[in-house]
């Protein structure tokens, strides 16, 4: 019975890998699935897996691989990209809530669910199901607000707004996120990278402005507020391999295109400067990301991820009762 569930283990996994570049995890696009690379803390990664039409998630040590909690829900979730570059996010800094989102297989679709877990213990503390077509954007530092892309188009997914869900009251809040100080129609485009402020508070996003006029989105996940910055010098450049890093204790954005930084923005004032200009800071070390990098179930933990597989296989089969409804 053991082998047998070791196989079927193995077997699960190497779908799961494969299944992966079909789908796409709230992008409007397909073929990007971080699920398997995961978010992270400084000592933990969280990662999906396809488990026969159900989920497996776990917890493991970034030092060696242990899994330290792992739990299967029963629908298909996975960790949530949000940028092109395979940004990751989904947990909340302080710790406590990892939020999954259903993967998307076309687009648009006709409705969105997402998944709110306790990250300590992996239980599901409530399944969330919206009328229309959404993306995971951010998480309040706390986990109480979850912004969303809400995609407003069927036919052009660069029309989008930022709305906000009341993860503890349980509902969609009416009004959309918007810069006062910018027209929405013009706030257009896909999302290249990502990256946040030490402290969470701040999810910064290089979009490319639909193929015109680059920007980053600066969203204030605490007081719901937005600030949409012009990057002039980015005008007519290949963004290909674009970068957002940030120094001077989270004062400073660099904006990169290629190797070199081409824009600096100061996060107090959102006043955007060349390097090199004279009282500019020199370009900050590259940030750590979310997510993202080689695959966790090729990193040091040789056989676990197939044990992994296969113990969440027999729990499932053992506890079918006890497994999250979708």
């Amino acid at each position: 019975m053991v082998f047998r569930l070791l196989l079927l283990g193995l077997a699960l996994v190497a779908a799961g890998l494969c299944a992966g570049a079909a789908r796409a995890d709230g992008l409007p696009v397909l073929g990007i699935d971080v699920g398997n690379t995961g978010v992270t803390t400084p000592q933990v990664r969280y990662v999906t897996l396809p488990l026969q039409g159900n989920t497996l998630v776990a917890q493991v040590e970034r030092e060696g691989g242990s899994v330290l909690q792992r739990r299967a829900l029963r629908g298909r979730f996975t960790i949530p990209a949000v940028a092109f570059d395979g940004s990751a996010d989904g947990l909340s800094t302080d710790g406590h809530t990892l939020v999954l989102i259903r993967p998307r297989i076309a687009f648009p679709r006709t409705e969105t669910a997402f998944a709110v877990l306790g990250a300590d213990r992996l239980r599901l503390r409530a399944r969330v199901t919206l009328r229309g077509d959404f993306s995971f954007d951010a998480l309040s530092p706390d986990g109480s607000l979850l912004y969303l892309i809400e995609y407003l188009s069927p036919r052009d997914p660069t029309r989008y707004q930022v709305r906000v869900y009341d993860v503890n009251a349980g509902r969609l809040l009416p009004d959309p996120i918007v810069d006062p100080g910018e027209n929405a129609e013009e706030m257009r485009g896909y999302p290249l990278t990502r990256v946040a402020s030490p402290d969470g508070r701040w999810a910064y996003t290089l979009y490319d402005g639909n193929g015109e006029h680059p920007f980053v989105h600066a969203l204030d996940t605490t007081s719901r507020k937005a600030h949409c910055i012009d990057l002039d010098a980015l005008v007519g450049l290949d963004l290909a391999d674009t970068g957002l890093s940030l120094g001077a204790g989270g004062k400073t954005l660099s904006v990169r295109v290629g190797p070199e930084p081409v824009a600096l923005i100061d996060t107090r004032t959102f006043e955007v400067r060349e390097p090199g200009a004279a009282g500019v800071e020199p370009a900050p070390a590259v940030s750590e990301p979310r997510g993202g990098g080689t695959p966790w179930p090729l990193v040091g933990v040789g056989g676990g991820l197939l044990l992994l597989a296969a113990g969440a296989l027999a729990m499932a089969l053992r506890r079918r009762r006890k497994l999250a409804p979708t």
